[in-house]
């Protein structure tokens, strides 16, 4: 990330107060103008303060809560849970009672073996490490408690490339039900004064000590009262920046195309981070899904339809191009990842589905759940829908370069007439695109995660950018950025199993309460 970039973020936040230790009067100091109402100074020491009580946030405030520590819970939320309300809560890990019981052979140096080979060694082997010894205990803590997979799971993979081992599985009720086992706990611990828990309260500051070594940290409610919190350790679980289109594109260099985050995934836990001296990586190994309908030109968009993309689960029957009207994937390669890596060299991370009349009236359906007469009612008057009697109009409606469009869509066809090898070594040929009138359907990469966030050591310590940790400052969860055990690439399970993990290992042993 460069220093604009940086400097920019930081225009965002509070400058940076000093806090010394004991005196009220440097409390008085801290805070900022407001009411004697709107500037209380909390003296009590917190054990913990936790910022986001989303997937990563709550198991770490139970578990330090169960080594008897006094934690904090603070979210800006009006509830809690983060993302769990939208997650489909997919997990992996090696060593499950599921896999167990099913008599499925797997171990932690397999996990990682396949973790590596899908990114390509691109996610932090330290952590990614740390996160297959450790996560079979935070599952089997979960089914322990009465979480349940789906009938047919473990399974090796589902829309992202497969593991060689049946280790993915989730839920019935998706993420929510990691959040239904949880929240009672902590609604319980709350209730017996280990827990206290703030919603509609978002953090807005860090307090420092001379010394850089994080004190505590500033909130402020949905009534504007600001409040200083004073705290042993801090733990930043706050979520992405997935709802806020300039802070994304700033730090993953594309602009955020499709809206389905959570609202709250403002990346207010990276300002923080950078605030007290961290710095952010990932972003250059942002991976993309292979595409999406959305609404319209201005981003981000609502996606409108999901195209079966899968060969898995619908051979391809159209032709894809790009925006200079060429052909640049194999569109029945049987991996995943190799169509979505490819996709990602693309301009603007888009493509295009090209088909003819004949395809449209023979082919299985190539958006779900979409009648016949909503398609036709696209190709009227939306912009990502184009139609037209010859390729070379086709292209100019679409957007695409039309004399390579025309080209590119001849010499398929000669191939599939012919019975010649296809020039990116397609299998699936049923027809030849050559029967106007012609369509196109214009297809977004997109992701719901963000792969930038802060720099965590093997402690999960938030460090700055030479490695040296920022004393007391932890994080975990999207905040530290998918790319940090997924790499670059959509890795199964690789967001909800590190979140639920690591905030387990920072509850239970890592945060270091006794010092």
């Amino acid at each position: 990330m460069t220093d604009d970039i940086k400097r920019a973020i930081l225009n965002h936040a509070m400058t940076k107060r000093t806090f010394l230790a004991g005196s009220v009067a440097s409390m008085a100091l801290s805070a900022q103008p407001f009411s004697i109402r709107q500037a209380i100074a909390q003296t009590a020491e917190w054990d913990l303060i936790v910022v986001g009580g989303g997937t990563a946030g709550m198991p770490a405030a139970l578990f330090a809560a169960e080594r008897g520590a006094r934690v904090l819970v603070i979210d800006k939320a009006p509830q809690l849970g983060g993302t769990m309300d939208r997650s489909g809560g997919q997990v992996a890990a090696a060593g499950t009672v599921w896999q167990k019981e099913q008599g499925i052979e797997d171990s932690p140096d397999a996990h990682y073996d396949d973790v590596m080979r899908i990114n390509r060694n691109t996610s932090d082997p330290l952590l990614t490490r740390l996160l297959v010894d450790n996560a079979a205990d935070t599952l089997n803590w979960f089914a322990a408690r009465g979480f349940t997979i789906m009938d047919n799971h473990p399974v090796m993979g589902a829309g992202h490339e497969p593991f060689t081992t049946r280790r993915y599985q989730w839920s019935p009720d998706q993420a929510k039900a990691f959040q239904n086992i949880m929240e009672p706990m902590l609604l319980a611990a709350q209730a017996d004064g280990r827990v206290k828990l703030l919603t509609d309260t978002g953090a807005v500051d860090l307090i420092q000590d001379d010394t850089g070594a994080v004190r505590g940290v500033v909130t402020e409610n949905d009534t504007g009262e600001r409040v200083d919190y004073r705290a042993k350790f801090v733990l930043l679980t706050s979520g992405g920046c997935m709802s806020n289109p300039r802070m994304f594109e700033d730090l993953h260099g594309v602009p955020l195309f499709c809206e389905v985050a959570y609202p709250y995934s403002q990346g207010q836990g990276i300002t923080l981070g950078l605030g007290a001296g961290g710095y952010v990586r990932g972003g250059d190994k942002y991976a993309t899904l292979f595409g999406t309908i959305l609404e319209s030109e201005y981003f981000p968009a609502p996606s409108i339809g999901r195209p079966v993309l899968a060969p898995e689960r619908r051979q391809p029957w159209e032709v894809f191009v790009n925006v200079h009207g060429k052909r640049f994937v194999r569109e029945d390669h049987p991996s995943v990842a190799h169509r979505e890596y490819t996709l990602g060299l693309q301009p603007g991370l888009r493509h295009w589905a090209i088909f003819d009349q004949e395809i449209l009236d023979t082919a299985p359906p190539f958006i779900p759940r979409w009648s016949r007469e909503k398609l036709d009612d696209a190709f009227i008057d939306h912009p990502m829908f184009a139609k037209a009697e010859t390729l070379g109009e086709l292209g100019v409606k679409a957007g695409v370069n039309p004399y390579n469009l025309e080209r590119e869509i001849n010499a398929y066809n000669d191939g599939v007439l012919y019975d010649k090898p296809d020039a990116m070594g397609r299998e699936h040929r049923p027809l030849a695109v050559g029967k106007g009138p012609f369509y196109a359907i214009r297809l977004q990469g997109w992701n719901v995660m963000s792969y930038a966030g802060l720099g965590v050591d093997g402690q999960l310590r938030v460090t700055r950018s030479d490695g040296t940790p920022i004393p007391n400052l932890y994080a975990a969860g999207e905040v530290t950025g998918n790319a940090t055990t997924s790499g670059h690439a959509l890795t199964n399970g690789m967001g909800v199993t590190p979140a639920l993990t690591f905030g387990r290992l920072l509850g239970q042993r890592i945060i270091p309460f006794a010092a």
